[in-house]
């Protein structure tokens, strides 16, 4: 090939290379001409808070958090949170990690658990229902409430107590704890009213408890249940019906800060 036509196709390439490169530094000036200095930096923390519009609320304990013998299958839990759900006009995600039959030493286990941690650390509300298998154990505690062991199986669970409670504290120093008392499903038969001393006392003793830990709060539930309690019982005469779990729930709204 000619050295001539060589040279003006190298001339012509070099022209259309420096033709390309100006035009690109002007479009890349362009593009920044219109941006700020310092670009804004987003607060991720301060905008979760702001876009977080609904609660989230963990049930622990046993039966009455998973709401045996309510025939809609709601428990205080459920009637508790249409409640909250109608008053604040927000929606509710709910966790119930309750297990029927479950004792206060079980639950300590439970709420070791890595999972168990992470939904209370979420949480803007604990709801809590334990003691009830402790202490009545099926009703063999009518057998023996007059005996040695009551004390020695009280002073068990209130240790429990006190180290589930300090678990949930350590997960989690701001959440609203609600912890629901005794009331007692045997008061209408013969060693009824002796049985109400010992459920007295423990709830006595729970609330004590409580009381040590910042937030947590203590719900009575035995004066519920004391004058028509066959009225709120479910047919296993243990456990609350409908009725029973709505006085529970309500009980617990009327505690709530709207």
């Amino acid at each position: 090939m000619n050295k001539n036509v060589i040279r003006s196709i190298t001339v012509i390439a070099v022209f259309f290379c420096l033709v390309w490169l100006i035009g690109l530094g002007w479009a890349v000036g362009e593009y920044y001409a219109g941006k700020p200095e310092n670009i804004p930096q987003t607060n991720t923390v301060s905008d979760k808070v702001e876009n977080k519009k609904g609660l989230t609320i963990v049930a622990l304990g046993d039966s009455l958090t998973r709401g045996t013998g309510d025939e809609t299958g709601k428990g205080y839990v459920g009637v508790l949170i249409d409640e909250i759900k109608e008053k604040t006009k927000r929606p509710v995600q709910l966790t119930n990690l309750g297990i029927n039959g479950q004792t206060s030493t079980q639950l300590s286990k439970q709420v070791q658990q890595t999972e168990i941690g992470r939904q209370i650390e979420k949480a803007d509300m604990v709801l809590v229902t334990i003691g009830g298998n402790d202490l009545f154990r099926g009703g063999q505690g009518l057998a023996d409430f007059e005996t040695g062991d009551v004390a020695a199986i009280e002073k068990k669970y209130l240790d429990n107590l006190k180290f589930i409670l300090e678990e949930i504290r350590k997960n989690n120093r701001n959440a609203n704890v609600f912890f629901i008392g005794l009331y007692n499903p045997f008061i209408d038969l013969d060693q009824g009213k002796e049985m109400s001393k010992v459920v007295r006392h423990w709830n006595y003793d729970s609330a004590e408890v409580s009381a040590a830990f910042p937030k947590i709060v203590f719900v009575p539930t035995f004066d519920l249940f004391e004058l028509k309690v066959n009225d709120y019982l479910y047919s296993d005469k243990f456990h609350p019906n409908t009725k029973g779990y709505r006085l529970i729930a309500e009980r617990v709204a009327s505690l709530l800060t709207w």
